[in-house]
């Protein structure tokens, strides 16, 4: 495999565990993408000896196109294959040029919400200021509980999502897109937060209640050095 594509498998790779330490995809289940060119993507697939994301390792990110075809040679020897939802990557990349990385993970917290009938909605403030501003924006709802594994499914997802950073995926997970692997490993973080907390609040007895306008407005944007570097940095330090 080509040496120049060696930090961005182990980007992807990282991202993975990342996910599985955040319990966004526990087992096997779950994926990440990165965009390296018009026509080609790193992915991670499943492999002879499959143990689940959060053991991926940079020999389990592969070079495919956007049709699932090694994107170079020897890409998908040694028994690797793409991933069933690899469509659920290639048709966001497609159709969004502003895209550069897709996530898939399985959330228990963010499905449960959503067959609840709770929306993702900016309930809290200073606590999560990138996942209230996400909240604020509105997260859609893919309304099929199926394995988006070809093309056709894959649009209606993108349909769905528009032009929005998550989608929630019914009784399935979520998909989060951004321009790069770390934002969109960070906003599925913060949805799945959210989720979390609307799940103890309505248990709690307690009733959903957006963050007042006037608070949303004093929330400053942090800037990418902290939201982004900053807690990736944190996100791989909690690996150990």
């Amino acid at each position: 495999m080509s040496a120049e594509l060696a930090p961005l498998r182990e980007l992807i790779a990282g991202a993975c565990r990342v996910l599985a330490a955040r319990g966004l995809a526990d087992g096997i289940l779950g994926h990440i993408s990165l965009r390296v060119d018009r026509h080609r993507l790193l992915v991670r697939c499943r492999g002879p000896e499959e143990r689940g994301l959060a053991f991926t390792t940079a020999e389990d990110v592969r070079l495919l196109d956007l049709d699932g075809q090694p994107g170079a040679p020897g890409e998908l020897d040694g028994g690797y294959q793409a991933p069933n939802e690899l469509p659920l990557h290639t048709e966001v990349l497609r159709r969004r040029n502003d895209v550069a990385a897709v996530v898939h993970a399985h959330p228990p917290d963010v499905v449960a919400a959503d067959l609840a009938g709770m929306a993702i909605r900016p309930i809290v403030g200073a606590f999560d200021i990138p996942g209230t501003r996400l909240a604020q924006g509105g997260v859609p709802v893919y309304p099929r509980g199926v394995l988006i594994r070809n093309r056709a499914l894959a649009a209606e997802m993108v349909a769905s999502m528009g032009d929005r950073p998550v989608v929630l995926l019914r009784a399935h997970g979520l998909t989060s897109a951004a321009d790069g692997v770390e934002r969109a490993v960070l906003q599925a973080v913060g949805v799945d937060r959210l989720a979390g907390l609307s799940l103890r609040v309505v248990s709690a007895g307690g009733t959903l209640v957006d963050l007042p306008r006037e608070d949303l407005a004093e929330l400053p944007d942090l800037g990418s050095g902290f939201n982004t570097s900053t807690a990736w940095r944190h996100e791989l330090a909690r690996l150990g």
